[in-house]
């Protein structure tokens, strides 16, 4: 068979599937850390335009946004897509190199309020289209990655894969939704190698994209079957030779939505093993600004090339920052969202320590990437005082994971903003009691 054919049969059979309930916890937090990513992303400047421009599609339709806001069911895949990734504070999934949660949650969702389904469908949605679109990034590998953004081509297939489960498309209109969602695969990295607003569009068109494939497969819209393996296929075409003969060997037994990475500060995640060795030492040894001579980090090569801006000029360079991110963690504990706003954007505390932060790639830590994703620090204090410090992984990843009362606390702090207190954790309560709950109407 076919990679989608593999892949297909597997999301076509799950509705017949018992599935472990440590799956479904782990579905449901990713759902938490999604609802925590989504609401400040509505605020972003992209996503006001993405929904100033999609006027006409808002205010009607089955679908609503997570704000309540009713939309067309591609609408709302597309603008809570982008929303889920504009703030720079959803999961990844580091083996795929890739934030599953944007479209994979934003396609299951949309999907799951136009058909009717209950919450237990939909978190097994989820599942679904993780399990499958991370395989294919997995496979896809670094040689994608150096051009590619994983969260744009391989969400398709989270959404496609999603959408087609809640669908309830059988195993061959399955394979034909995943065989063209391929041909929608899209997201270049040099999109946000300079300032632009491009970069959440990418998830969600992703997701938008990935639902038109699973509806029009719904209707007997066929694709490619061997669009990913082929000869001209998209393996070939946007990576090095991989290898598919593997791609199902796990699918059921190992569950990649129970290693996901959830952040723990905000911006760039390439930069959190960073932050996380800087606030060592600073927790340490009382470091205070003022104490430090220089900075200088060792760490993976795609670190670098995607946080990559050394001055930035906007909020949305400073989240692909890594001296304004570590600067900021240095001066003030934290990366949280005021980082961003005009004061932390202008900060002379920080400014001043940026220049004293130099960068460079451990050929070590870049030959472990991507499975580990790891910093080495050194500080030299004024004293003439030297502090380092080695940083295996970050908070947040598998290895040292956020607990739940860390998810919740993370969407309360970003949800309340948008929606009030009150409602934020209502909302809280009601996504842990997901597989309880009836219709999608959160």
């Amino acid at each position: 068979m076919h990679a989608t054919e593999v892949l297909a049969r597997f999301g076509a059979a799950f509705h017949a599937r018992s599935v472990a309930p440590e799956v479904i916890h782990a579905a449901k937090r990713a759902v938490v850390d999604w609802y925590a990513s989504v609401f400040p992303g509505y605020a972003t400047p992209p996503v006001q335009l993405l929904m100033a421009t999609l006027a006409d599609d808002l205010d009607r339709g089955k679908c609503r946004l997570a704000t309540s806001q009713a939309a067309t069911p591609r609408t709302a895949a597309l603008i809570n897509g982008a929303a889920a990734h504009a703030a720079e504070v959803d999961d990844s999934f580091r083996g795929a190199m890739y934030h599953p949660g944007a479209a994979t949650i934003a396609a299951a969702l949309a999907a799951g309020q136009e058909v009717g389904a209950d919450g237990a469908e939909f978190l097994r949605a989820v599942v679904v289209g993780y399990e499958i679109s991370t395989r294919i990034g997995v496979v896809l590998g670094r040689s994608h990655y150096r051009y590619w953004h994983n969260t744009g081509t391989v969400g398709v297939f989270g959404a496609a894969a999603a959408a087609a489960y809640l669908y309830r498309l059988d195993a061959t209109a399955f394979a034909h939704a995943l065989a063209t969602a391929a041909t929608f695969s899209a997201g270049l990295q040099q999109a946000f190698r300079m300032d632009s607003m491009s970069k959440p569009l990418h998830p969600g068109r992703a997701a938008e994209g990935g639902l038109l494939a699973a509806a029009l497969a719904a209707r007997g819209a066929t694709g490619s079957l061997d669009v990913l393996d082929g000869e001209n296929g998209l393996g070939r075409a946007m990576s090095d030779g991989p290898n598919w003969s593997r791609i199902g060997a796990t699918l059921g037994t190992v569950f990649h939505i129970e290693g996901l990475t959830f952040k723990n500060h905000i911006g760039c995640g390439h930069v959190f093993p960073s932050i996380d060795g800087v606030l060592a030492l600073r927790e340490q040894y009382g470091l205070r600004p003022d104490d430090i001579e220089s900075v200088s980090v060792g760490t993976y090569q795609a670190a670098l090339d995607i946080a990559c801006y050394g001055v930035p000029a906007s909020a949305n360079e400073a989240r692909f920052s890594m001296p304004f991110m570590l600067a900021t963690a240095l001066v003030h504990g934290s990366v949280r969202m005021r980082a961003y706003e005009a004061a932390g954007l202008a900060d002379p505390g920080v400014h001043a320590l940026m220049p004293r932060i130099a960068t460079a790639v451990d050929a070590e830590l870049d030959a472990r990437f991507p499975a580990q994703r790891a910093a080495r620090i050194e500080i030299v204090c004024r004293d003439g005082l030297r502090l380092a410090h080695f940083q295996p992984n970050r908070k947040g990843d598998p290895e040292d994971p956020l607990d739940d009362a860390d998810l919740g606390d993370k969407l309360l702090e970003l949800a309340t903003p948008v929606i009030g207190g009150a409602r934020a954790a209502a909302l809280l309560a009601r996504l842990w009691q997901a597989d309880s709950a009836g219709a999608l109407d959160w």
